[in-house]
């Protein structure tokens, strides 16, 4: 019973991680679609996309591992 309720915390926790990911996700989409900012600020926002979606992609590695 202890377990079942480890794995649902576990899962809870790393839902929660992805959506917050997903938001900062969405928001970096949406300034760099204004193109309201200079160009240095639009790489860099650009590189802050590819590492979000490597932390979501490690967090759910991380999940399986810790689950199983």
């Amino acid at each position: 019973m202890i377990l079942t309720w480890f794995i649902i915390g576990e899962t809870f926790d790393v839902v929660g991680k992805i959506l917050i990911g997903i938001a900062v996700l969405l928001v970096h989409k949406r300034v760099m679609k204004e193109h309201k900012i200079d160009v240095v600020v639009l790489k860099e926002m650009h590189h802050e996309q590819v590492l979000a979606f490597i932390g979501i992609f490690l967090i759910i590695v991380g999940y399986i591992f810790h689950i199983m």
